[in-house]
């Protein structure tokens, strides 16, 4: 795929944003578009397996992503492989000479923010924006899946590489979901090497940073207090009001100080409750997300969180229950796979500077598949390749700069083919 192809295949991903576990025409044109360049692909529940994992959209949204899969054309028998959630790719490439097993990970999610209309906004002005109100590709892994494919059919292409490279294409990387489903289905089990990339993070273009460093363990969770719903008026006694415990709850939360010598996040995101003004709320949900830069803090801060929903049920009376649905760890980086990054981005045309390491105080839950991969022995790391963004993630003016995406292919290609990935 040449840098033009690479970049048109990143604009109709940015046009056609899909969010986690719905993404279902962005999987089917991985497929499509590394089985006909000789890949082996599988897809859909083989790996990506989500019985019994938390976070899934429901069903309604699940079965109106697969209508719009067909209404848009894509195959009818990749859109009944890749519903229900199932949205995960895999696709296989081996080498001419024997090596490691290396995957990288690639994450197909957009998100939930409506894109800027400003003509100054490049997919604005270049006929590229999203067409679905409320979505947009706000993070770059509409450029995360161009760079995959069009690696995918270089290597397929020209096999004078070790090993063989296995693509992860990851649903649901927003709220630290997808990884999950896809070490569920062993797709890491048998990896040595696990390398996660990302666009951006405020690095300027021509930048590759060789590991990111602090990344924070996080648990997402979904709260709903229950109550009882009375007459606002007339009874008001005889009702228990969920809304008021869950606002007492993000109050109290949003109060707790700072755990003494760590880094620490929490956010209460979202408060729905009640269903008209002189009723008394019977239900109250909420969605909060904990950080830590370890996981020890972020369990102490975790077990805080539940003391503190605890205490404001039985302050308004009522029940709390809270159901995880989102998690991932610290980043653990290899010194040997950061040295390869490192020589194989000296290699690479367009890379100016390289550093050694830069911060991301986020999340991401390729962690979950490093840390799979590094617990039966392998290794794994994490690099950055700056994209000029104009605007911060999950902003409505969030784009690339699309001279990025030809780079990061070039620069994977010489890291699974420099043969650096195999020293111990």
């Amino acid at each position: 795929m040449t840098p033009p192809d690479v970049t048109q295949l990143r604009r109709t991903l940015h046009a056609h944003p899909e969010v986690g576990f719905t993404e279902i025409g962005t999987a089917a044109t991985v497929i499509e578009a590394l089985r006909a360049a000789g890949c082996t692909v599988r897809y859909g529940a083989p790996v990506c397996d989500v019985t019994g994992l938390t976070g899934l959209p429901d069903e309604p949204e699940l079965a109106a992503a697969a209508d719009r899969a067909l209404a848009r054309g894509i195959d009818p028998t990749l859109v009944t492989a890749l519903s229900g959630g199932t949205t995960g790719v895999v696709a296989s490439v081996t080498g001419n000479l024997p090596g490691p097993v290396v995957a990288l990970r690639f994450d197909l999610d957009a998100l939930p923010v409506t894109e800027s209309t400003d003509p100054a906004h490049a997919p604005a002005a270049g006929g590229f924006a999203s067409t679905r109100p409320g979505y947009m590709h706000a993070c770059g892994h509409d450029g995360h899946v161009a760079v995959g494919v069009a690696l995918g059919q270089r290597l397929a292409a020209d096999r004078d590489f070790p090993g063989e490279v296995r693509l992860l294409f990851q649903p649901a990387e927003e709220g630290v979901r997808g990884a999950r489903a896809l070490a569920a289905a062993g797709c890491c089990d048998d990896v040595d090497v696990l390398v996660a990339m990302h666009l951006g993070l405020g690095l300027p273009t021509g930048t590759v940073a060789a590991a990111a460093v602090g990344m924070m363990a996080t648990v997402k969770l979904r709260v709903v207090f229950t109550g009882r719903p009375a007459h606002a008026a007339l009874a008001p006694d005889q009702g228990r009001n969920a809304l008021l415990g869950a606002a007492a709850a993000t109050l109290a939360l949003h109060g707790l100080p700072p755990v003494p010598g760590v880094v620490t996040r929490l956010n209460v995101g979202r408060l729905v409750a009640g269903t008209a003004a002189n009723v008394v709320p019977a239900r109250a949900e909420l969605d909060i997300e904990v950080r830590a830069d370890t996981e020890p803090a972020l369990a102490a801060l975790t077990e805080r969180v539940a003391t503190v929903l605890a205490g404001a049920a039985a302050m308004h009376d009522l029940t709390v229950e809270t159901t995880e649905t989102g998690r991932a760890t610290v980043a653990r980086h290899d010194p040997t796979v950061t040295a390869a990054v490192t020589a194989a981005a000296q290699r690479t045309s367009g890379v100016t500077t390289c550093r050694p390491e830069a911060t991301m105080t986020a999340s991401d839950d390729a962690t979950v598949l490093m840390a799979a991969v590094q617990d039966h022995g392998g290794r794994a790391g994490y690099l950055l390749v700056g994209a000029g963004n104009p605007a911060p993630h999950h902003h409505s003016r969030f784009d690339i700069d699309e001279r990025a995406l030809p780079l990061a292919v070039d620069l994977l290609d010489h890291l699974v083919r420099d043969g650096n990935l195999a020293a111990e």
